[in-house]
């Protein structure tokens, strides 16, 4: 047997803090001189978060992706994401690689008919050419943009879907944890 050993073995809790106790069957840290190991920070409530995200539809058209960009960065419930995509998140680590199958109002909330508003062709630009299925950014009169959906136009106006872009839809989601913290 090497001395290491040995004089590992005769240590008393006096002289090496590592040793045990002969009153317990654990090691007794009185003071450290190794960095503790620790389960790494997961996504959860107020963690900032750089990821990779892309959502797909079902047949195939990406709908948000930043794998060719930049990564999103955000503090989880500062409103960057929908709280139930953050949701999807909740728990992942540094390194995950993860696909999901989601329905988009489970995601982004409910269908809600009242949020499907007509508007005069007298308050749209003068320019504007709508075309169904558009999504555009609407500026409400606090200065907030909101994206709606152009349902149907006619010479009078113009039907547009204020609900999330992606309720109604099943949805395939990739996220690529590159940070937790």
């Amino acid at each position: 047997m090497d001395g290491v050993s040995r004089r590992a073995r005769r240590c008393t809790a006096q002289r090496d803090s590592r040793c045990r106790s002969p009153h317990t069957a654990f090691p007794v840290m009185l003071r450290s001189d190794r960095p503790m190991t620790t389960e790494p920070p997961s996504i959860g409530p107020g963690r900032r978060v750089r990821l990779h995200l892309a959502i797909h539809l079902e047949d195939g058209t990406e709908a948000l992706s930043s794998l060719d960009g930049e990564p999103l960065e955000f503090r989880v419930g500062d409103g960057t994401l929908a709280p139930g995509l953050e949701s999807l998140l909740d728990g992942l680590c540094a390194g995950a690689d993860e696909q999901f199958l989601a329905d988009g109002s489970a995601l982004f909330g409910e269908h809600d008919p009242s949020r499907i508003q007509r508007i005069a062709r007298s308050d749209l630009p003068p320019d504007f050419a709508p075309e169904e299925g558009l999504v555009i950014q609407f500026e409400t009169p606090g200065g907030q943009e909101l994206p709606g959906t152009i349902l149907g136009s006619d010479s009078d106006g113009v039907e547009v879907d204020f609900n999330h872009p992606l309720a109604r839809r099943g949805l395939h989601i990739r996220a690529q944890v590159l940070d937790v913290s």
